[in-house]
This record gives structure tokens, C-alpha cells and sequence, in this order.
């Protein structure tokens, strides 16, 4: 696996008659955060989307080619997606937290997957909601609804209930895009701490986001892998015109 918990190879997503993904082929570093950029349309959540099989709730969607994840392609018949799903952790553009306090939310998979034992959710609770940053704004109010918390709280609660449940990878589909500058802030500070456990993958539109806080890019145009590798070499010194001209602004 060359030391990768995710590889893509020879990827193609069509929507109908619409080809929105040609032939991607990519390896993403482990522990580090990756951030997919490109103009809009040119197939940035659609690629994210088909790392954890969330294309198939689409109608007409058909997906060729091989995600692996810990060396298991996703797309093999018969293979057990809850399993897979697990491994991941989801961040949406909007916070979607669930109808129920902010205790049963942390708590919903880790119930979900035969945990039983209240001292034990108590702890993965508390430990979270911690790693998420929020314990201390929310531990005197655990047992209120998750709904009247900040979209900012949102989302970090939204972050502890996904890892909540043991992933290795965490994704996200611009999930600061809804949050004012500082919530936005505090949700980059949490992911730059949390990559010394997990691989991160985010789309963003925003390139400064990007510069900031990833260490790896993958730039689509039109469906297509431009270039990816280090920060550092894509925005720095850019292989393909077309990335120079997009990182530069020349093209949105």
C-alpha cells in the first residue's frame, strides 16, 4: 500500500450521460491534511463523495474504477460499506447535527456499534468533546438539545461524533464555508492538531484556506487531476501553466 490508508486508481464518476470524474489516480499521505481545489464544477465533492460510497444515495451515478482503503477496494462486490463507512468521519458544508441532545450525539455511534456501558459513553463523551474543543463550553449543558448551539459549536460537535466512532480518515466538504471568521479559526486550529492522528481530506474553494493549513493538494479542472503533491511545490512551483494560473488567480 506504500504506506497509504487510501489510494484511487483509474477513478471515473458519470451523472447520467455526464462524465464529472476522468481517470483519477492518487495516493494520500497518511497523518497529513490534503486539500482538493479547483474552480467550481470541476468535480471537487464528487470526488470526495466516492472515497466513503456516499454517490450511490444518487439516482443515474455510475462509478468506475478502484478506491482502497487499507488496501481494500470499496467498490469490490460484496464489500461490507458500514465497515468501511467507519473508517471516516464526515464533515458537511452545513452542520447537520442530530435531533437529540448534545450528549446522545457523541454518544449516537458509539450506541450504534454495541456500546452499552453508560461509564463508558460517559468517558468517549467527555474525551470528544475535549479533542473537539468544546467540552468546556458545553459540559454544564450536555443534556440540551444540540440544536441551540452556535453553528461555530455545531459544527465541532458535529467533528466529536464523527471521530467518536474510531476513523482513520477524516472528510471534509468545505467545512468552514458556513461558519463566521473565527468559528472558521477554530475548526482549522482543531484540524491542524488532529492530523497527528488521522489523514485529512478537504475540499475548499477558498486558497487561502488551503495555504494555511494543508500540507498536500490535489488540483481538478473539468473532472480531471491537474497535478497534486506538497503544498509547497503545487502553489510554489506549480508543474502544469494551468495550476499556476488558477493558484495565482488568473482563472477561477
Amino acid at each position: 500500500m506504500n504506506g497509504t490508508h487510501l489510494q484511487v486508481r483509474n477513478l471515473s464518476v458519470w451523472y447520467g450521460d455526464r462524465r464529472v470524474l476522468r481517470d483519477v489516480t492518487l495516493d494520500i499521505p497518511d497523518r497529513r491534511i490534503t486539500a482538493i481545489i479547483g474552480p467550481s464544477g470541476c468535480g471537487k465533492t464528487t470526488l470526495l463523495k466516492c472515497l466513503n460510497r456516499l454517490l450511490e444515495t444518487g439516482e443515474d451515478v455510475r462509478v468506475q474504477g478502484q478506491v482502497l482503503v487499507d488496501g481494500e477496494d470499496i467498490y469490490a462486490p460484496r464489500v461490507e460499506v458500514t465497515h468501511i463507512r467507519r473508517k471516516m468521519g464526515l464533515l458537511s458544508q452545513k452542520p447537520q447535527v442530530l435531533p437529540m441532545s448534545i450528549y446522545e450525539n457523541v454518544a449516537y455511534g458509539p450506541r450504534i456499534h454495541g456500546e452499552r456501558r453508560r461509564r463508558e459513553l460517559d468517558r468517549i463523551v467527555e474525551h470528544y468533546l475535549k479533542v473537539a474543543s468544546l467540552w468546556d463550553e458545553v459540559r454544564d449543558r450536555l443534556h440540551g438539545p444540540a440544536a441551540s448551539l452556535s453553528i461555530g459549536q455545531q459544527q465541532r460537535l458535529c467533528l466529536a461524533r464523527g471521530l467518536a466512532v474510531g476513523p482513520e480518515i477524516i472528510l471534509g466538504d468545505e467545512p468552514t464555508s458556513a461558519l463566521d471568521p473565527r468559528a472558521s479559526q477554530n475548526v482549522e486550529q482543531r484540524l491542524g492538531e488532529l492530523k497527528r492522528d488521522y489523514t485529512i481530506i478537504l475540499v475548499t474553494h477558498i486558497l487561502r484556506q488551503a495555504r494555511r493549513i494543508a500540507d498536500h493538494v490535489i488540483f481538478l479542472y473539468l473532472g480531471e487531476v491537474i497535478e497534486h503533491g506538497p503544498l509547497k511545490e503545487v502553489f510554489g512551483n506549480p508543474r502544469h501553466d494551468l495550476t499556476r494560473r488558477y493558484v495565482e488567480g488568473e482563472i477561477s
